[in-house]
């Protein structure tokens, strides 16, 4: 193959990298963006210290879970090694990498932080009843 071809190719496998990494990053920010979730003045009463864990607490990964307003408090279940949990009605699975343990839980219940995108719910972040 000769020189010209291949440089073609790398610049062709460049761009779709760069493009993966762009829609990425893109759909990372957007997570939270259906969760400019708005504070209609139900969070007035929380303490500043519940309200720093909720701004701050973080995905496995690394991500925010957003904030005081995207965090719903909710009840679990287990089922087979896995936590499940209602959305809109319906039980849910939580996926694993969701999950955060040993990052304390302020206000005792179950937590989950999630979206819905086109009917299909993306669940971000769970922390346990407890304080898990």
């Amino acid at each position: 193959m000769s020189p010209d071809r291949i440089s073609k190719k790398r610049r062709i496998g460049d761009r779709a990298a760069n493009s993966v990494l762009l829609w990425s990053a893109l759909a990372a920010f957007a997570v939270c963006m259906p969760a400019a979730a708005h504070d209609d003045g139900q969070f007035t009463n929380v303490s500043p210290a519940v309200r720093s864990w909720f701004r701050d607490v973080k995905s496995p990964n690394g991500v925010p879970c957003c904030d005081i307003a995207d965090g719903h408090r909710t009840e679990f279940q287990m089922r087979k090694n896995q936590y499940w949990v209602p959305i809109n009605g319906t039980w849910t699975p939580v996926p694993p990498q969701a999950v955060l343990n040993n990052v304390g839980n302020p206000v005792g219940d179950a937590v989950v932080w999630y979206s819905v995108y086109g009917g299909r719910v993306m669940i971000r972040c769970f922390v346990p009843g407890g304080g898990a």
